[in-house]
């Protein structure tokens, strides 16, 4: 067993992350269904150059919002989520609407997840509906998680 001062344990595997592995798990947290579904749209509508700069701008804003972040939970670390900085610097209202509309959003993502999924089974089987593999997946994601939590 590993101790307290010995990173390692019994596998002769180590405990920590470097910047390579942040970036490795930002990467496959960003690229899903959704992005390569909708990406054709967003060709077809701008472009490819239109697509590229739309994407770049996204990718910028979201950029600077998470080292916001990361330099508030540094200096000030808070035990929940980072709707707490706007409670402490604006006011508890804005933190009540930051966090419904995060808890809002991910709960619209997760449901285009299931779309998405659900519209790429149907190109392998054309002849089922794209609901039922949605119900499908839903299922067993949820079941996944009863089981697991």
């Amino acid at each position: 067993m590993a101790s307290a001062g010995n990173p390692k344990d019994d596998t002769g595997l180590e405990r920590k992350m470097e910047s390579r592995h942040l970036t490795m798990i930002s990467l496959g947290g960003v690229i899903g269904t959704g992005l390569f579904v909708s990406s054709g749209y967003t060709i077809h509508q701008a472009g490819p150059l239109g697509a590229i700069l739309a994407y770049a701008v996204g990718s910028l804003l979201v950029y600077c919002v998470m080292v916001s972040l990361g330099e508030l939970s540094v200096a000030m670390p808070y035990a929940g989520s980072f709707h707490m900085y706007a409670k402490r610097f604006i006011g508890p209202g804005t933190a009540f609407t930051i966090a419904i509309l995060y808890w809002l959003n991910w709960a619209v993502a997760l449901a285009s997840e299931f779309t998405a999924a659900g519209l790429l089974m149907q190109r392998w089987f054309p002849h089922s509906p794209s609901w039922v593999w949605s119900a499908v997946f839903i299922v067993v994601v949820f079941a996944h998680g009863m089981v697991a939590g």
